[in-house]
């Protein structure tokens, strides 16, 4: 089953960064650079929760 490119981020709790139309999604809706955000889930996992908390704390 393929992911729905029509969902935004903010739809899911987890972050793809397979997907290119996921990765602007996520960095749009957390305002943040594609390196930050691989950055982000390279240091505590694909969880959109955990990723938020991270990223507040930078």
């Amino acid at each position: 089953m393929s992911d729905d490119p029509k969902k935004t981020g903010l739809d899911r709790k987890l972050i793809s960064l397979d997907e290119p139309h996921e990765i602007r999604s996520w960095t749009e809706s957390l305002d943040v650079t594609e390196e930050e955000l691989r950055a982000a889930v390279a240091a505590v996992g694909n969880s959109a929760e955990k990723v938020r908390e991270y990223l507040r704390k930078k």
